[in-house]
Formats: structure tokens, sequence, C-alpha cells
């Protein structure tokens, strides 16, 4: 019998989608691994060092295999790395009850605030926000469909997937075609409860809601879903929640592109995982004393682990 999970695989320090290609391409992999396990998937948010997803499975450890495998082979063929990627063992979190559930979704959908990313939810493109009461949130724009003799060119030509999932033509499915998004809906009941959600505050009125489940398990906190991730801590995430990051600062997507394009460009290697420690260390010094960048995300872009 399937059951409901929350999973996060971090990759710690390092980043595991460097640009828009491999955020795409994450996201199909997962969308592959859910209908190859038979199991169901809610909502997710894919961030630059880490992933989150609610699902319905009955093998959670089988579903993340079918994930991070293909995903891991693209990514060290395309930057000439080799290796695991991400933790030796992913984060699961059993969710239990209605306001569990609600609370899980929320803050899975809500990551990218957490993490300075996006002001609300709707600005990320990675993640299943924006798939969510399309209609009554007014987002009426139905993306242009991929012929199907081009899907392969994204996802690889043995992939099998189901006649319901859709293309568009950046190359990613469309998340409204994998996830079961009218599950979600019920699951929030009405566009301004979910619109309410995704704006709420981080703190114990969440803890006292999930009280009603009576199901005798820990709430859903969002040091709970943070757990095992080392991007920001729990008092820097409020802080962003609270509306106080700098959403000009550059993001790590365009960091990782620039340093890839460096890296061809300066040292006629591919990527960054080619550099020598030096060049690394070179490169570092630059970004830090003349663009006073900030020596976390510099490190995890350059990969110096």
């Amino acid at each position: 019998m399937k059951k409901t999970y929350h999973l996060c695989l971090s990759a710690g320090n390092e980043v595991m989608f460097r640009d828009l290609e491999d955020y795409n391409r994450g996201f199909n992999c997962f969308a592959l691994a859910l209908y190859k396990t038979g199991s169901t998937g809610l909502v997710e948010s894919f961030m630059s060092t880490h992933t989150h997803q609610l699902v319905q499975t009955t093998d959670p450890k089988e579903l993340m295999y079918h994930f991070r495998l293909p995903y891991s082979m693209y990514f060290n063929h395309k930057y000439h790395r080799s290796g695991k990627l991400g933790e030796q063992v992913h984060f699961t979190l059993e969710v239990i009850g209605h306001h569990h559930a609600v609370a899980a979704a929320s803050y899975v959908l809500r990551n990218c605030i957490h993490h300075g990313a996006a002001p609300i939810p709707y600005a990320y493109p990675h993640c299943s926000a924006n798939a969510i009461f399309r209609k009554e949130m007014g987002k009426f724009h139905n993306e242009p469909a991929l012929p199907a003799r081009s899907v392969h060119k994204f996802i690889g030509r043995r992939a099998e997937f189901p006649s319901n999932y859709i293309m568009n033509e950046s190359g990613v499915f469309l998340r409204e075609s994998v996830l079961d998004i009218p599950q979600v809906e019920n699951l929030f009941v009405t566009p301004r409860s979910f619109n309410y959600y995704m704006n709420r505050k981080s703190g114990e009125e969440w803890e006292e809601e999930q009280k009603k489940d009576q199901n005798d398990v820990s709430p859903i906190t969002l040091a709970s879903i943070e757990k095992g991730v080392n991007m920001h801590g729990i008092d820097k995430m409020i802080i962003f929640e609270n509306g106080k990051a700098d959403y000009r600062k550059i993001s790590d997507i365009d960091l990782c592109t620039e340093l890839d394009n460096l890296s061809r460009n300066r040292y006629g290697r591919n990527s960054v995982y080619q550099l020598s420690d030096d060049e690394k260390h070179r490169i570092a010094s630059e970004l830090y004393y003349e663009r006073h960048l900030n020596k976390a995300q510099i490190r995890r872009c350059l990969a110096i682990l």
C-alpha cells in the first residue's frame, strides 16, 4: 500500500543543478522515476544543492534510486565528474494525516523563500507552485508542447513514459501532466486557502494545527523538512521568510554558468570539475576580493569540496 513521504536529497556543499538544462533534466528524471515505480508525485522543489519531494509510494528507497542514478550519470558525463552525486542516504519522513500533509506540501513549495531564492513561491520556476489552481490563480498561458519525436532528446532514447506526460519546448515535462495536481488542490480545498498557506509565516500555529490529526506523531516543521540540508541555518531561513533577502544578488545557477564558461574560455576545460586546485583558488580569490561574493557560494559553485 502506498504511503505519503517527504523525500530530500542533498549534495551538501556541492551544486547539483548548475544550469537550466540541469534543473529540467532533474525534474524529468524524477517524473520517469515516478512512472517506473508506480508512485504518485504531489509537490516538489529543486534547489541548487538539494531537492524536496512529497510523494506517495510503496518504496521510497527504490523511487529515489531511480531518480538519482540517471541524473548522476547525466551530471557526471556533462561535467566530466566522477563519483556519487549527493549524500550517501537521502532523508525520508513519513507524513501521516491531513494537516501534516498540508504542512509538508507548504514547506516544500515555500522552500525557495527559506533559501532566499525568491520572495514568493510563484516567482520560483523550479517547483510546482504554479501548477496548482492554475486557472483560478489567473495562469491561463498554455506552453506549446514538444513534438513526440523530439522528447527523447531530453530524457534519453531508452526512457519510457506514459502518454499523459507532456513536454514543453524547453525540454521539461509539464508539472501538471506529471503530478497529481487534483489531489493537491483537494488538500488545500480552495485557491484562497492555498494562497494563504503559501504566504503563512512559520511558527507554533503550524504545530497546533497539526495536533488536530490526533496521530501522535511529531509535527512537520521547517527544521524537520530541512534536516540534513547544509545550505542555510534555520535562523537565516526565518530571516529570508520575513522578506529580508537580497534578490538582486547573483544566483547559483547564474554563477555556475559563468564559471563553467570561464573554465572553457580561460583554461580550456569542460567545467570547473577539471580545474586544478590552484586554478579554483585563484578564481575564488577574484570572486571574493573583486566582486565580494559570499564565500560559501563561491566554494559550492567552484566545487571546492
